[in-house]
């Protein structure tokens, strides 16, 4: 291969997005022919250069996937086993290094993505493309017409405004005593709505992630995962020079 920069080839060999090695190289968690590397720039020749990231060589000849996981409520998305089950532990017979695209919540399910493919993930998670994110939230009580249109509204998140969001009454079930919303999200800040709905005074009972783009769940599911087509595959790289969001964390 040619030459390229070490956070790029960490991507392309499926360790972490561009950002993420980043992180682990300024933590000093990177290793090239032996000796730490802790400054961003280095520039390495996959497959002539032994890479290492925490003592574990780095292998540039998997092949790439991604896959689509409906994820239940009570796992996380970080690899460390330290703090619950996490989403890797339901990918029963993948060998492949897998990390996720965007996050979802402890609580939080639905749609997810993981893949070895820095490269997707990089372009996935970069501010300037569009990937329209659809969720099902389930509150309690009913939804006034004065809070349904305050959900809308832009909340202060790190100290900047969120762009407003699209959301719809889908139904009220008396019996439940619970109303379900539809959420349209168009760029990716930190628990954006449970952070609207605690603002209008709702609690969420159930937070679903059902579309990204034009991926859907379909009938996959909780716990169940695949890989993705590659015409599904073609719909997250198509458009890539137009501006946009992200996948956001919920």
């Amino acid at each position: 291969m040619e030459p390229m920069r070490l956070q790029k080839a960490l991507a392309l060999a499926g360790v972490a997005s561009r950002r993420t090695a980043e992180a682990l190289i300024n933590e000093g968690r990177v290793t090239v022919n032996g000796h730490p590397v802790d400054k961003m720039g280095m520039l390495v020749e996959p497959g002539h250069d032994m890479i290492s990231v925490n003592g574990q060589p780095v292998s540039f000849n998997a092949p790439p996937l991604t896959l689509m996981l409906n994820k239940p409520a009570g796992t996380i998305c970080s690899a460390n086993p330290d703090q619950g089950k996490t989403v890797f532990d339901l990918l029963i017979g993948i060998k492949e290094r897998l990390f996720t695209i965007g996050r979802l919540d402890k609580e939080s399910e639905g749609l997810l993505l993981l893949t070895n493919n820095g490269d997707l993930a990089n372009r996935l998670t970069h501010p300037r493309y569009e990937h329209q994110k659809i969720y099902e939230v389930t509150v309690g009580w009913r939804v006034s017409p004065s809070a349904l249109r305050q959900l809308g509204q832009p909340v202060i998140i790190d100290d900047k405004p969120t762009l407003p969001a699209t959301v719809t009454l889908i139904g009220w079930n008396p019996r439940e005593q619970s109303t379900t919303l539809r959420f349209v999200l168009r760029e990716g800040r930190n628990r954006q709505i449970r952070r609207l709905c605690e603002a209008a005074g709702l609690r969420i009972r159930r937070l679903i992630r059902t579309q990204v783009g034009a991926l859907t769940l379909g009938n996959l599911k909780p716990g169940a995962f695949r890989p993705l087509t590659r015409q599904e595959l073609a719909t997250l790289t198509d458009g890539d020079d137009h501006p946009a969001g992200r996948i956001p964390n919920e």
